[in-house]
Protein backbone atom coordinates (compact mmCIF):
# COMPACT_ATOMS: atom_id res chain seq x y z
CA UNK A 1 0.00 0.00 0.00
CA UNK A 2 1.32 3.82 -1.01
CA UNK A 3 1.62 6.69 1.33
CA UNK A 4 -1.48 8.27 -0.51
CA UNK A 5 -3.53 4.78 -1.77
CA UNK A 6 -4.47 1.66 -1.58
CA UNK A 7 -2.65 0.66 -4.80
CA UNK A 8 0.97 -0.71 -4.96
CA UNK A 9 4.06 1.82 -5.09
CA UNK A 10 5.43 3.42 -7.83
CA UNK A 11 8.85 1.11 -8.31
CA UNK A 12 6.20 -2.18 -8.26
CA UNK A 13 4.10 -0.49 -10.73
CA UNK A 14 7.37 -0.03 -12.89
CA UNK A 15 7.99 -3.19 -12.57
CA UNK A 16 4.70 -4.46 -13.34
CA UNK A 17 4.52 -3.20 -16.73
CA UNK A 18 8.26 -3.07 -17.44
CA UNK A 19 7.69 0.74 -17.94
CA UNK A 20 11.94 1.41 -18.44
CA UNK A 21 12.01 5.36 -18.85
CA UNK A 22 12.76 6.16 -22.23
CA UNK A 23 14.91 9.09 -23.18
CA UNK A 24 13.62 9.87 -26.63
CA UNK A 25 10.41 10.37 -24.77
CA UNK A 26 11.80 13.00 -22.30
CA UNK A 27 11.11 10.52 -18.90
CA UNK A 28 11.58 10.41 -15.93
CA UNK A 29 9.67 8.81 -13.39
CA UNK A 30 9.15 10.86 -10.11
CA UNK A 31 8.74 8.03 -7.48
CA UNK A 32 8.21 9.84 -4.08
CA UNK A 33 4.26 9.93 -3.39
CA UNK A 34 4.74 12.62 -0.98
CA UNK A 35 6.84 14.75 -3.84
CA UNK A 36 3.85 14.46 -6.38
CA UNK A 37 1.46 14.89 -3.63
CA UNK A 38 3.27 18.36 -2.86
CA UNK A 39 2.72 19.31 -6.43
CA UNK A 40 -1.01 18.17 -6.57
CA UNK A 41 -1.43 20.83 -3.49
CA UNK A 42 0.22 23.73 -5.33
CA UNK A 43 -2.88 23.22 -7.50
CA UNK A 44 -5.37 23.87 -4.62
CA UNK A 45 -8.17 24.06 -4.48
CA UNK A 46 -8.66 20.93 -6.68
CA UNK A 47 -12.07 19.99 -4.72
CA UNK A 48 -14.47 20.12 -8.21
CA UNK A 49 -11.44 20.82 -10.77
CA UNK A 50 -11.16 19.60 -14.18
CA UNK A 51 -7.13 18.67 -14.23
CA UNK A 52 -5.08 18.10 -17.68
CA UNK A 53 -2.02 16.18 -17.15
CA UNK A 54 0.74 15.46 -19.81
CA UNK A 55 2.75 12.43 -19.52
CA UNK A 56 1.98 10.97 -16.37
CA UNK A 57 3.63 7.61 -16.70
CA UNK A 58 3.11 5.33 -14.27
CA UNK A 59 0.66 7.74 -12.53
CA UNK A 60 2.45 9.09 -9.72
CA UNK A 61 0.92 12.73 -9.81
CA UNK A 62 -2.43 11.42 -11.20
CA UNK A 63 -2.76 9.26 -7.80
CA UNK A 64 -2.16 12.30 -5.81
CA UNK A 65 -4.28 14.30 -7.72
CA UNK A 66 -7.32 11.83 -7.40
CA UNK A 67 -6.78 11.56 -3.99
CA UNK A 68 -6.48 14.48 -3.16
CA UNK A 69 -10.01 15.52 -4.45
CA UNK A 70 -9.67 16.70 -8.24
CA UNK A 71 -13.13 15.44 -9.49
CA UNK A 72 -11.84 14.97 -12.62
CA UNK A 73 -7.96 14.47 -14.63
CA UNK A 74 -7.79 14.05 -18.18
CA UNK A 75 -4.67 12.41 -18.60
CA UNK A 76 -3.05 13.00 -21.92
CA UNK A 77 0.36 9.97 -22.43
CA UNK A 78 1.97 9.24 -25.81
CA UNK A 79 3.78 6.20 -24.28
CA UNK A 80 1.53 3.29 -25.00
CA UNK A 81 3.17 1.30 -22.40
CA UNK A 82 2.05 3.05 -19.78
CA UNK A 83 -1.87 2.81 -20.40
CA UNK A 84 -2.36 -0.50 -18.45
CA UNK A 85 -0.74 1.47 -15.21
CA UNK A 86 -3.30 4.30 -15.89
CA UNK A 87 -6.04 1.81 -16.62
CA UNK A 88 -5.36 0.32 -13.08
CA UNK A 89 -5.69 4.06 -11.44
CA UNK A 90 -9.04 4.41 -13.47
CA UNK A 91 -10.52 1.72 -11.82
CA UNK A 92 -9.44 2.92 -8.42
CA UNK A 93 -11.33 5.76 -9.24
CA UNK A 94 -13.80 5.40 -10.89
CA UNK A 95 -15.28 7.61 -13.64
CA UNK A 96 -12.80 10.40 -12.78
CA UNK A 97 -9.74 9.57 -14.55
CA UNK A 98 -10.31 10.31 -18.57
CA UNK A 99 -6.92 9.04 -20.39
CA UNK A 100 -5.98 10.09 -23.77
CA UNK A 101 -3.10 8.01 -25.69
CA UNK A 102 -2.15 10.81 -27.85
CA UNK A 103 0.66 13.39 -28.22
CA UNK A 104 0.37 16.50 -26.20
CA UNK A 105 2.05 18.57 -29.07
CA UNK A 106 -1.13 18.23 -30.82
CA UNK A 107 -3.84 17.14 -28.86
CA UNK A 108 -6.29 19.79 -28.24
CA UNK A 109 -8.23 18.99 -24.61
CA UNK A 110 -10.92 22.05 -25.09
CA UNK A 111 -13.63 19.67 -26.59
CA UNK A 112 -13.36 17.32 -23.81
CA UNK A 113 -13.93 20.55 -21.26
CA UNK A 114 -17.09 21.29 -23.21
CA UNK A 115 -16.50 25.15 -22.06
CA UNK A 116 -15.27 24.39 -18.28
CA UNK A 117 -12.13 25.66 -17.21
CA UNK A 118 -9.01 23.61 -15.73
CA UNK A 119 -6.13 23.65 -14.76
CA UNK A 120 -2.58 21.89 -16.08
CA UNK A 121 -1.07 20.05 -14.29
CA UNK A 122 2.30 17.94 -15.22
CA UNK A 123 5.78 17.13 -14.77
CA UNK A 124 6.50 17.45 -18.24
CA UNK A 125 8.53 15.76 -20.55
CA UNK A 126 12.01 18.13 -21.00
CA UNK A 127 12.49 17.65 -24.35
CA UNK A 128 8.64 19.19 -24.72
CA UNK A 129 8.44 21.56 -21.73
CA UNK A 130 9.06 24.88 -23.47
CA UNK A 131 7.08 24.28 -26.49
CA UNK A 132 4.28 23.25 -24.71
CA UNK A 133 4.75 26.35 -22.25
CA UNK A 134 4.71 28.55 -25.28
CA UNK A 135 1.62 26.82 -26.99
CA UNK A 136 -0.39 27.57 -23.69
CA UNK A 137 0.74 31.03 -23.79
CA UNK A 138 -0.21 32.06 -27.01
CA UNK A 139 -3.44 30.57 -27.09
CA UNK A 140 -6.08 32.44 -27.97
CA UNK A 141 -8.80 33.82 -27.11
CA UNK A 142 -7.11 35.49 -23.77
CA UNK A 143 -8.22 34.63 -20.50
CA UNK A 144 -7.53 31.00 -21.88
CA UNK A 145 -9.53 27.88 -21.31
CA UNK A 146 -7.01 27.07 -17.81
CA UNK A 147 -6.96 29.08 -14.81
CA UNK A 148 -3.93 27.70 -13.37
CA UNK A 149 -0.80 25.86 -14.26
CA UNK A 150 1.54 23.84 -12.06
CA UNK A 151 4.23 22.03 -13.87
CA UNK A 152 8.34 20.78 -13.69
CA UNK A 153 10.83 22.53 -15.43
CA UNK A 154 14.32 22.17 -15.59
CA UNK A 155 15.42 24.72 -13.10
CA UNK A 156 17.09 26.69 -15.65
CA UNK A 157 14.21 27.19 -17.60
CA UNK A 158 11.90 27.63 -14.61
CA UNK A 159 14.35 31.00 -14.09
CA UNK A 160 13.73 31.70 -17.36
CA UNK A 161 10.25 31.34 -16.95
CA UNK A 162 9.33 33.94 -13.58
CA UNK A 163 12.80 36.22 -14.75
CA UNK A 164 12.16 40.16 -14.87
CA UNK A 165 14.10 42.70 -16.28
CA UNK A 166 17.85 42.89 -15.39
CA UNK A 167 17.60 39.78 -13.93
CA UNK A 168 20.74 37.00 -15.76
CA UNK A 169 17.86 34.92 -16.88
CA UNK A 170 15.31 37.48 -18.48
CA UNK A 171 14.66 36.81 -22.09
CA UNK A 172 11.52 36.09 -24.62
CA UNK A 173 10.41 33.51 -22.57
CA UNK A 174 10.36 35.97 -19.58
CA UNK A 175 8.43 38.61 -21.78
CA UNK A 176 5.50 36.08 -23.16
CA UNK A 177 5.24 34.20 -19.65
CA UNK A 178 5.23 37.36 -17.19
CA UNK A 179 2.98 39.59 -19.46
CA UNK A 180 0.75 36.86 -19.70
CA UNK A 181 0.67 35.52 -16.13
CA UNK A 182 1.68 35.88 -12.83
CA UNK A 183 4.99 33.56 -12.59
CA UNK A 184 6.35 31.98 -9.35
CA UNK A 185 8.91 29.08 -8.75
CA UNK A 186 7.70 27.15 -5.83
CA UNK A 187 10.23 24.78 -5.27
CA UNK A 188 12.90 22.64 -6.36
CA UNK A 189 13.12 18.91 -6.77
CA UNK A 190 16.68 17.08 -6.53
CA UNK A 191 17.95 14.63 -9.18
CA UNK A 192 17.77 12.08 -6.83
CA UNK A 193 14.00 12.07 -6.95
CA UNK A 194 13.53 10.74 -10.31
CA UNK A 195 14.35 7.78 -12.23
CA UNK A 196 16.47 7.95 -13.87
CA UNK A 197 17.64 10.90 -11.89
CA UNK A 198 18.65 13.79 -14.37
CA UNK A 199 21.32 16.13 -14.54
CA UNK A 200 19.78 18.80 -13.61
CA UNK A 201 17.45 20.30 -10.60
CA UNK A 202 13.41 20.51 -11.54
CA UNK A 203 11.45 23.53 -10.14
CA UNK A 204 7.51 23.59 -9.58
CA UNK A 205 6.08 26.87 -11.23
CA UNK A 206 3.08 27.92 -10.92
CA UNK A 207 1.40 30.00 -13.71
CA UNK A 208 -1.62 32.15 -13.15
CA UNK A 209 -3.10 33.97 -16.44
CA UNK A 210 -3.54 37.50 -15.53
CA UNK A 211 -7.37 38.63 -16.76
CA UNK A 212 -6.26 42.15 -18.32
CA UNK A 213 -2.51 42.00 -19.90
CA UNK A 214 -1.25 45.21 -20.47
CA UNK A 215 -3.02 45.78 -24.11
CA UNK A 216 -0.97 45.21 -27.30
CA UNK A 217 -1.09 42.85 -30.53
CA UNK A 218 0.98 39.39 -28.82
CA UNK A 219 2.45 38.25 -32.29
CA UNK A 220 3.67 41.94 -32.52
CA UNK A 221 5.17 41.52 -28.77
CA UNK A 222 6.83 38.54 -29.85
CA UNK A 223 8.11 40.43 -32.75
CA UNK A 224 9.57 42.84 -30.85
CA UNK A 225 11.02 40.18 -28.37
CA UNK A 226 12.25 38.53 -30.33
CA UNK A 227 14.08 41.08 -32.41
CA UNK A 228 15.46 42.60 -28.95
CA UNK A 229 16.94 39.65 -27.40
CA UNK A 230 18.54 37.67 -30.76
CA UNK A 231 20.94 40.47 -30.32
CA UNK A 232 20.95 40.59 -26.69
CA UNK A 233 24.54 42.06 -25.94
CA UNK A 234 23.82 44.81 -28.49
CA UNK A 235 22.02 47.83 -28.11
CA UNK A 236 18.26 48.35 -29.18
CA UNK A 237 19.07 50.62 -31.82
CA UNK A 238 20.96 47.97 -33.45
CA UNK A 239 18.89 44.69 -31.93
CA UNK A 240 15.78 46.23 -33.46
CA UNK A 241 16.75 47.01 -36.98
CA UNK A 242 15.74 43.87 -38.01
CA UNK A 243 12.00 44.51 -37.65
CA UNK A 244 12.60 46.79 -40.69
CA UNK A 245 11.58 49.95 -39.09
CA UNK A 246 13.64 52.98 -36.51
CA UNK A 247 14.48 51.34 -33.35
CA UNK A 248 14.48 55.07 -32.17
CA UNK A 249 11.09 55.46 -32.59
CA UNK A 250 10.47 52.32 -30.71
CA UNK A 251 12.68 52.78 -27.78
CA UNK A 252 10.88 56.68 -27.71
CA UNK A 253 7.67 54.90 -27.56
CA UNK A 254 9.05 52.69 -24.25
CA UNK A 255 10.26 56.03 -22.72
CA UNK A 256 13.45 54.36 -23.00
CA UNK A 257 17.38 55.06 -24.75
CA UNK A 258 18.15 53.16 -27.37
CA UNK A 259 21.23 52.36 -26.16
CA UNK A 260 19.39 50.34 -23.58
CA UNK A 261 20.12 46.28 -23.98
CA UNK A 262 17.02 44.16 -24.06
CA UNK A 263 17.89 42.89 -20.81
CA UNK A 264 17.16 46.15 -19.30
CA UNK A 265 13.54 46.84 -20.51
CA UNK A 266 10.35 45.79 -18.56
CA UNK A 267 7.42 43.99 -20.02
CA UNK A 268 5.89 47.44 -19.51
CA UNK A 269 8.35 48.86 -22.49
CA UNK A 270 8.55 45.62 -24.64
CA UNK A 271 4.67 45.87 -25.01
CA UNK A 272 4.68 50.04 -25.81
CA UNK A 273 7.62 49.25 -28.68
CA UNK A 274 4.77 46.59 -29.49
CA UNK A 275 2.28 48.90 -29.94
CA UNK A 276 4.34 51.85 -31.75
CA UNK A 277 4.98 48.73 -34.27
CA UNK A 278 1.26 48.45 -34.45
CA UNK A 279 1.14 52.13 -35.46
CA UNK A 280 3.71 52.27 -37.92
CA UNK A 281 2.89 49.29 -39.49
CA UNK A 282 -0.61 50.49 -39.98
CA UNK A 283 0.59 53.93 -41.50
CA UNK A 284 2.25 51.70 -44.05
CA UNK A 285 -0.29 49.70 -44.69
Amino acid sequence: MSAIDDLPPLREVIRQHALSARKSLGQNFLLDLNLTARIARAAAPLDEATIVEIGPGPGGLTRALLALGARRVIAIEHDERAIPALQDISARYPGRLEIVNGDAMTFDPRPLLAGERAKIVANLPYNIATPLLIGWLTTEPWPPWYDMMVLMFQREVGERIVAQADEEAYGRLGVLANWRCETKILFDIAPSAFVPPPKVTSSVVRLVPRAEPLACDRKLLEQVAAAAFGQRRKMLRQSLKSLGVDPARLAHAAGVDATRRAETIPISGFVAMARELANIRTEEA
